[in-house]
């Protein structure tokens, strides 16, 4: 297990882990200020990708501002094996970590059986399943921002010239078929003909492998592309066409590529998290809930340097649904299933 509590140089991805989200940029909303004045709650993460992955650097910086407020000490370990998954779940644990953050969609009993040994420590963990009273010590979580991506939808409706949209993913499962889900839909409100083609790499980080697939999209008329791993906007700037992001911002990095793009943000659900194991009412729970956009826990990234640029009907019925959607009378479909050409 290597300890990186204190990174050193980050790739050069790792600037939109600190610049992303300035809605929380301080990591501070919604957590009790007693917690500022209270002894630092110990918190590991443990993550199968490097820390700069769309998915897990939102996990990442929440931590990390808290440490930086003073709430909490924060180690973490990176591209860890879900063969070794367990073990450093364990490591931690014995260490004296109170609070440790994570995904275990590829160990789900594995994890299980570890949260049973250490009934003190808190888990939060990325999963397939909801909570389960059994394990009253492991609250699970997922980046339910289906909101945000219907929006960015809608946008890339009204932009797309040829109605042939290339949409590429790492797998198809349940946490990234509602966001392709979501996202196909708002297409749909603008652009009711429009055709799209699917593809999953089957990797959580392979850019050149996304990139290559992105290619193969654009070569067959995309001129939208829904960028769900890293590597397809690099594929949609090369060939001059554009490119909707999902989870961080990375329009900085390609201002003439990425018209749109739905944020997660995870401090809502760290910070209600941190705030438990430091009252000691930390239960089984289903965080998934803090991601929502009435929760704070996604958003639509501002459009940078494509303000002005997507017709105002489309921006208009983006505000309209926005407002919907943050006052309950409009809701998102939640659909898990696999998201298909056509």
């Amino acid at each position: 297990m290597t300890n990186k509590s204190k990174a050193g140089a980050m790739l050069s991805r790792r600037k939109v882990i600190q610049s992303t989200g300035a809605l929380t940029a301080t990591g501070l909303i919604g957590l009790p200020s007693r917690l500022l004045a209270a002894e630092p709650v110990s918190v590991a993460g443990i993550y199968t990708v490097p820390v700069e992955q769309q998915w897990v650097s939102r996990i990442h910086k929440a931590a990390m501002s808290q440490q930086d407020a003073g709430a909490v000490t924060y180690t973490y370990s990176e591209n860890t094996a879900n063969t070794d998954y367990a073990r450093v779940m364990r490591e931690y644990a014995e260490g004296g970590a109170k609070l440790i953050v994570g995904e275990i969609f590829g160990v789900e009993d594995e994890a299980r059986e570890v949260v049973g040994d250490y009934p003190e420590v808190a888990f939060l963990m990325g999963s397939s399943f909801m909570h389960d009273p059994a394990y009253p010590n492991l609250a699970v979580f997922d980046n339910y921002i289906q909101d945000a991506s219907y929006l960015s939808g809608i946008i890339a409706g009204a932009m797309t010239q040829s109605g042939n949209i290339g949409m590429v993913g790492g797998f198809p499962i349940p946490e990234v078929n509602r966001l392709m889900n979501a996202f196909m839909a708002g297409v749909r409100e603008t652009r009711a003909d429009a055709k799209f083609q699917v593809s999953f790499i089957g990797s959580w980080f392979d850019p050149p492998k996304a990139k290559e697939t992105a290619f193969a999209m654009i070569d067959a008329g995309a001129d939208v592309m829904y960028a769900e791993r890293f590597g397809v906007s690099d594929a949609a700037m090369e060939r001059g066409v554009l490119a909707v992001g999902n989870v961080i911002d990375t329009q900085a990095d390609y201002p003439d590529t990425v018209v749109a793009s739905a944020l997660w943000h995870f401090e809502p659900s760290f910070n209600a998290a941190l705030a438990k194991v430091q009252d000691g009412s930390f239960t089984a729970d289903n965080y998934g809930v803090y991601s929502y956009m009435k929760e704070g826990g996604c958003s639509l990234a501002p459009l940078g340097t494509f303000e002005g640029k997507v017709p105002e009907a489309a921006m208009a019925l983006v505000a309209e649904r926005e407002a919907a959607i943050k006052d309950g009378s409009f809701s998102v479909e939640i659909d898990d299933s696999e998201p298909t050409a056509g």
